[in-house]
């Protein structure tokens, strides 16, 4: 069974707005995951269109209580302001999902939103691919083998939200928009890195 909450928020037209899903969407949210679009749980697509249809609503709400909720393309996720400390980690957290998005485009340049893949379609695309098996020796130092390298990637996709599992009997995980976020960053980067060269 799942509870709904109510939380009442005024607008300035003083009219009252019933937010069902607060606590579903902070419980995703607040452990750094992202809501997105195109997910295969037909309940975070319901988190999604509601959020969608009651954005400002839900902004105001989180605002209220220390969360700046955000959209992209295709997906919602929260931020906030950080201070040096974190952001030096934020910095190094960055730099690892740099290799990691490498490797990916590397695996397949088409890798992003709504791309399906197998853990087996990776590992056997190292038997012919130098420059895949070159980048996967920059991916998790501390394992030794692809396929440890592999079981990690695939995991830590999944925690961020970023991939979810779309078979579970041949093991297909589709990409979902909140991998946006993380090109988008990318991106951010490049066009810093070159603006300063």
């Amino acid at each position: 069974m799942v509870w709904h909450y109510q939380i009442p928020i005024d607008l300035p037209q003083n009219s009252l707005i019933i937010m069902r899903y607060t606590k579903e969407i902070f419980d995703i949210l607040s452990k750094g995951g992202f809501i997105s679009q195109n997910s295969i749980s037909q309940q975070r697509a319901h988190l999604y269109d509601d959020i969608e249809d009651n954005f400002q609503e839900y902004q105001k709400y989180f605002e209220e209580i220390g969360f700046l909720l955000e959209g992209g393309n295709g997906y919602y996720y929260f931020s906030r302001t950080e201070g040096k400390a974190e952001l030096t980690d934020k910095v190094q957290r960055m730099s690892e999902w740099i290799n990691r998005v490498d490797f990916l485009k590397t695996f397949n340049s088409t890798f992003g939103s709504g791309f399906t893949f197998r853990k087996s379609n990776i590992l056997e695309k190292f038997s012919s691919d130098i420059e895949l098996k070159e980048k996967a020796r920059h991916l998790y130092s501390d394992l030794k083998t692809n396929e440890e390298k592999i079981d990690k990637l695939i995991g830590d996709l999944e925690r961020q939200g970023f991939a979810e599992l779309e078979n579970d009997l041949d093991g297909t995980y589709k990409v979902t928009a909140a991998f946006h976020y993380i090109e988008e960053l990318i991106d951010c980067l490049t066009i810093i890195e070159t603006e300063q060269a």
